[in-house]
């Protein structure tokens, strides 16, 4: 197996086009092309990292934080990024980040923080924009639902919990066929009017190429007549952050513990409480308190992230309890969620979870 095999299974959990622009998700060294002997999942692909990948017989190591982010214009091993890239090449290990992309997806970063609280209808607290397009197709209508059914298959036409969405009219089509041309159905040299389907179906931007390849080809006429329009929809399932509700409304002492218990944490940072039980409760994993205001439009009761700074805590404006868990502490288990994944698709072949902790916070107790 190569290491783009597996690079791009987990690209289809987390599409690179959703990485923010600062972010530097994606095969960072290496090749796609090598044998891949082994994968090690890690939150951070330190020096240390991967040099236990390196022992264990590894040479893919699987990492949410890119460890590069700029460029490089010296590689002296003066610091831990240079170190870590000197590490890589010297070893032939692999470095892939998958950072902001699995932030972003309902199923990723944050999924795994409402699991471990017990959250139920959960949603994207922050959705995002600009990432649907829609087709406009036009097919015979002795083949619509044979066409309907390929994009179908591609993963067009989902709207929230519906699939095989689309909108057909009815309409007639013209054309004359030059020489050369070889039409499925008409004259050459005459014009030729063709009763008509036009279907209309919406699908995420990452998947043109599929659904547009799956359309040609289950397509009968020579020449395909289509459209493609970019929407400013949101889309439902993608963006920043997430809010759900706890099966039972808790007293704010009662969550701060559920915190401490589930993330094992020593301390938390947070708001003064405000005098209403928590019930419901938005989160984001890593630097979040840029969606405190989004917490509390979406009617929040608490809001859990990490890197909270002293004048960001002012946002909670005693409307709901603001809770920095620390950073590293509320993505600790996106190295089960990869592995976990990992291990699903490729269940003869070797994943492992990193052994060294890479928090470089610690606590005085």
């Amino acid at each position: 197996m190569q290491i783009g095999d597996i690079t791009r299974f987990l690209e289809t959990l987390a599409p690179p086009l959703l990485q923010e622009s600062y972010d530097n998700a994606g095969l960072l060294t290496g090749s796609a092309a090598w044998e891949c002997t082994g994968v090690l999942v890690s939150l951070d692909a330190t020096e240390e990292v991967i040099l236990e990948a390196k022992q264990k017989g590894c040479n893919l190591v699987v990492a949410h934080h890119p460890i590069i982010f700029g460029g490089l214009k010296k590689i002296t091993g003066k610091n831990y990024v240079e170190r870590a890239v000197i590490a890589s090449i010297k070893h032939d290990i692999a470095l892939y980040a998958i950072h902001t992309n699995l932030d972003n997806v309902i199923t990723g970063v944050n999924a795994q923080m409402a699991e471990r609280l017990g959250l139920v209808n959960c949603k994207i607290l922050q959705p995002k924009s600009g990432l649907l397009k829609k087709l406009f197709c036009f097919v015979p209508v002795s083949h619509a639902e044979f066409v309907r059914a390929a994009i179908f298959g591609a993963g067009g036409g989902h709207i929230g919990n519906y699939s095989e969405c689309s909108f057909n009219a009815a309409g007639k089509g013209t054309f004359k066929a030059a020489d050369g041309s070889n039409p499925f159905v008409g004259e050459i040299g005459k014009r030729h009017e063709e009763e008509e389907l036009k279907i209309e179906v919406i699908f995420p931007a990452w998947l043109e190429q599929p659904v547009l390849s799956a359309m040609i080809k289950a397509h009968p006429y020579e020449e395909v007549a289509y459209d493609v329009v970019g929407l400013d929809n949101q889309l439902q399932t993608t963006g920043s952050g997430l809010i759900g509700e706890l099966p039972k409304a808790l007293i704010p002492n009662d969550f701060l513990q559920l915190l401490k218990d589930q993330f094992n944490l020593s301390v938390i940072k947070h708001t003064t409480p405000p005098a209403k039980p928590i019930h419901k409760v938005a989160l984001c994993g890593g630097a979040g308190s840029f969606l405190t205001k989004a917490a509390l439009a979406a009617g929040a009761d608490a809001y859990v992230t990490g890197d909270v700074k002293y004048h960001e805590f002012f946002d909670a404006e005693n409307r709901l309890l603001l809770a920095d868990i620390g950073h590293w502490e509320s993505e600790q288990f996106t190295i089960d969620l990869l592995a976990d994944h990992l291990q699903d698709k490729f269940p003869t072949f070797a994943v492992l979870k990193t052994a060294v902790k890479t928090n470089p916070v610690e606590y005085f107790k």
